[in-house]
């Protein structure tokens, strides 16, 4: 327990900066009108596109076998996250695109 109090104190500003961050994400999301969703889920994609980049980048300079397992699993988890957001957002763009009319018989 006195291990755990004294990581608190050590890292408390990092700590409180990592839940603000979380009511500040909360609340900003949370305001987010629809039309916006689709928008801002691209540019979601975008990010983790630039985390693959960093988890192949650290795999690269892995030194042990755990490092390069946790290394492709997390480059594996954040690509299947990458073309998930963007078949999400494809079926979303889909949904506002006009329906061609049928044809009626006279």
């Amino acid at each position: 327990m006195q291990e755990i109090l004294t990581y608190f104190f050590e890292y408390r500003q990092m700590i409180f900066v990592v839940v603000l961050s979380v009511f500040l994400g909360i609340e900003v999301i949370s305001n987010v009108p629809a039309i916006l969703h689709t928008p801002l889920m691209s540019g979601a994609n975008a990010i983790h596109g630039v985390v693959i980049i960093g988890a192949i980048i650290v795999m690269g300079h892995a030194e042990s076998t755990l490092a390069m397992v946790l290394g492709f699993l997390a480059v594996v988890l954040g690509t299947l996250n990458v073309v998930g957001g963007f078949v999400v957002t494809d079926r979303m763009l889909d949904m506002f695109k006009k329906k061609p009319k049928k044809e009626t018989k006279n």
